[in-house]
């Protein structure tokens, strides 16, 4: 990298940056129904200070079963308007018919959903249990872990709140913040159980976003302390770029079974993807 201008790299920051901009303001055609949304932290200067943000993504999958990472923003994660912002600008660029959004407990996010979408929110799963296991010592977590998952393994939604709330009323005695914990997630938790059987397994959690999250920590671990928010979009939304690419060379995220009954009836449309 020796003998590069400052002109040159302002030339290709400027390049990137178009690409990545096109990308992230690309109309959304067609109904996504499950939305996953996660965040994951990096450090940035502000006002003299380092501090740390929230980088959002957003991931989701149409009524043809196709993935497409569909969102980027950085910003505080516990606020309110910045969730509504945020989708709020998904919904500028088109997506519609979401039924379900998947994410780990955000305050405000919750309220942004339904204020934004009216859709359903599913609280993290894998995250639920992290902090459930919180609640219990390092020589119980087993013996808890076991006991709500029994809940998981049911077969349908009925079944699965009435095995919750059996679960709770036994660990109330011996662990009471964690069956107070479990009364006020209950809906959350087991909102995906609601939606067809196929999907459930991808829909109980934010890990398809895992694998995404994992490598934006690669790549922003060796910058360190970005110089700006424009500089954190510019570099992660390159990476969601080439990922989405990627993406749509694989196979089908999601079987097309039970798709249509959580659509609005719409012919899925392919959505641009940004090449070259």
């Amino acid at each position: 990298m020796t003998g590069i201008s400052k002109s040159q790299v302002s030339r290709l920051c400027e390049e990137i940056d178009e690409r990545v901009n096109a990308f992230l303001t690309r109309p959304i055609e067609g109904d996504w129904p499950y939305l996953w949304i996660d965040a994951t932290y990096v450090k940035t200067r502000s006002g003299g200070r380092i501090v740390s943000v929230a980088v959002i993504l957003a991931v989701g999958v149409n009524t043809d079963g196709t993935r497409e990472l569909l969102g980027l923003a950085v910003g505080p994660s516990e606020a309110e308007p910045f969730w509504i912002d945020f989708l709020r600008s998904l919904s500028r660029r088109g997506l519609r018919g979401v039924k379900l959004v998947i994410s780990d407990s955000h305050v405000g996010l919750k309220a942004a959903i339904a204020k934004v979408f009216k859709a359903t929110w599913q609280r993290c799963r894998v995250h639920f249990m992290r902090n459930a296991l919180a609640h219990a010592g390092k020589g119980q977590r087993q013996m808890v872990l076991a006991l709500i998952n029994t809940v998981f393994a049911q077969e349908t939604a009925e079944a699965a709140h009435e095995q919750w709330r059996i679960v709770s009323e036994q660990l109330r005695q011996k662990f009471p913040k964690l069956a107070a914990m479990m009364d006020d997630a209950e809906n959350d938790v087991l909102a995906y159980m609601d939606f067809p059987k196929a999907h459930r397994k991808q829909i109980a959690s934010t890990n398809p976003l895992e694998r995404v999250n994992a490598e934006i920590k690669r790549r922003t671990d060796v910058v360190g302390i970005f110089p700006n928010d424009a500089a954190i979009v510019r570099l992660v939304g390159a990476l969601l770029l080439e990922q989405n690419d990627e993406w749509q060379l694989q196979r089908r995220y999601m079987q097309l079974e039970g798709l249509s009954a959580v659509s609005d009836n719409q012919p899925a449309k392919l959505s641009a993807v940004i090449n070259g």
